[in-house]
């Protein structure tokens, strides 16, 4: 025990006896702890976030969505590709109504997306609407109505001017105000409200709130002018019969759409279980990159424990010396400047993870004011592997001086003293 107590007594003293020099070793393990504990905790939080809301949807519900063909749904090509302006126009209501008809669907709907100047009295917005057919909120049960009711399928087929506000809209336009019944101009035409959504929040980074819901033929032939869809949604009777549903569903439109080569597909079909997997996936590859980038900065906290510690070893060799005439071993000495190299790992990782905390607190405070909700949850994984990140960033760039200190000549040091 004394053995272990003796170096850790004058690591202290030396660390505290040279308080400045300490600080600033201490920065590089500061900034390098924060750094991997708030990117995993934070990627922690936005992955719990994200499967929340697509699970908001259901185990049960299969997404259908346009894709560039020959591009995977998630890739830099499809995403590249419609972020540029490609259109696919060949999913449309009546690749929907046949989905419709197969064993084990409950219910469907299909939409678009598309935004238009709206305007009620002497207030104007540029407004996002989803064109939605008018089984949504049997897909969808986050669609909950607190004034009025969902437009019918008779308003979709006959593309009847209706929409159904989101609570942002609602408020912008009417305030505290009645709104169903009244009416909206859109593009120069009046709409009449028929409904009104409860507050609903953010859902897949798309705040609901400041959506309005329109017949999907409405938006369409009266605002977009075109006569496709970019999604169909589609619940399953039970989550077991999901996956055979969604090949059913692929073979279907294969077979509409005239594809006869596998990676040709105009479209993509996937469950809720599937979307969740892979951003799992997603989210873990893009973690460890991020981590292994923050690392950087433990390595540059570490040189600097290094630098220090050769310093140290060349203002101390007298001392070294001494303390080796008197009976001090070499690994006495190496003990003692690798305690020096841990503590200080140690104090910069405790400082860096209080730091840490309190970043995360305020970032997920501001979260929320967003509409982001995020969980303020801070693993003792996360905190462990920030601890364990310094700790062997002071092991690794404490060995080499701690190694040359115990190497010196007590007879030289005394000397050269």
């Amino acid at each position: 025990m004394h053995e272990l107590f003796l170096p850790l007594q004058f690591a202290l003293k030396n660390l505290f006896g040279n308080l400045g020099r300490t600080l600033l070793t201490l920065f590089g393990i500061v900034i390098g702890t924060v750094a991997v504990l708030t990117i995993a905790s934070a990627g922690d939080a936005v992955e719990r976030y994200v499967m929340d809301q697509v699970e908001s949807f259901g185990g049960n519900a299969i997404q259908i969505e346009v894709k560039v063909p020959s591009a995977a749904h998630i890739s830099s090509e499809n995403s590249g590709g419609i972020a540029k302006g490609i259109r696919i126009t060949t999913l449309t209501k009546d690749d929907a109504e046949a989905i419709a008809k197969l064993p084990n669907v409950e219910a469907w709907y299909a939409g678009n997306i598309g935004q238009a100047l709206s305007s009620y009295r002497e207030t104007s917005k540029q407004i996002f609407f989803l064109g939605a057919t008018a089984g949504a909120p049997k897909v969808d049960k986050n669609i909950v109505l607190t004034e009025g009711a969902f437009y019918t399928e008779e308003d979709d087929r006959g593309a009847a001017e209706v929409v159904v506000l989101g609570s942002n809209i609602r408020n912008a336009f009417f305030g505290s105000g009645p709104a169903v019944g009244k009416s909206i101009r859109i593009k120069g035409q009046s709409y009449r409200v028929v409904g009104v959504l409860e507050e609903r929040g953010t859902a897949g980074f798309l705040n609901f709130d400041d959506f309005v819901y329109i017949p999907l033929e409405t938006l369409q032939k009266k605002i977009l002018g075109i006569h496709h869809a970019t999604f169909i949604t589609v619940t399953a009777k039970d989550e077991a019969s999901v996956p055979g549903l969604a090949i059913d569903i692929d073979r279907l439109l294969r077979d509409r759409h005239d594809i006869r080569k596998v990676g040709e597909e105009d479209y993509s079909v996937m469950s809720v279980k599937e979307t969740q997997e892979l951003v799992a996936s997603i989210f873990g590859a893009v973690r460890i990159l991020l981590i292994a980038l923050a690392s950087i900065s433990l390595v540059v906290g570490g040189i600097g424990i290094m630098n220090v510690l050769f310093v140290s070893v060349a203002e101390r060799t007298s001392e070294i010396g001494l303390r080796k005439a008197v009976g001090a071993r070499p690994k006495d000495i190496l003990r003692q400047f690798l305690f020096e190299s841990l503590l200080v790992a140690l104090i910069g990782g405790a400082i860096g993870i209080a730091l840490s905390i309190g970043i995360l607190f305020g970032a997920f405070r501001m979260a929320a004011s967003f509409g982001f909700p995020l969980d303020f949850v801070i693993s003792l994984k996360n905190i462990g592997i920030a601890l364990l990140f310094s700790l062997l960033t002071g092991v690794l760039f404490g060995v080499s001086p701690a190694w040359k200190a115990s190497r010196i000549d007590p007879i030289k040091a005394i000397r050269e003293g």
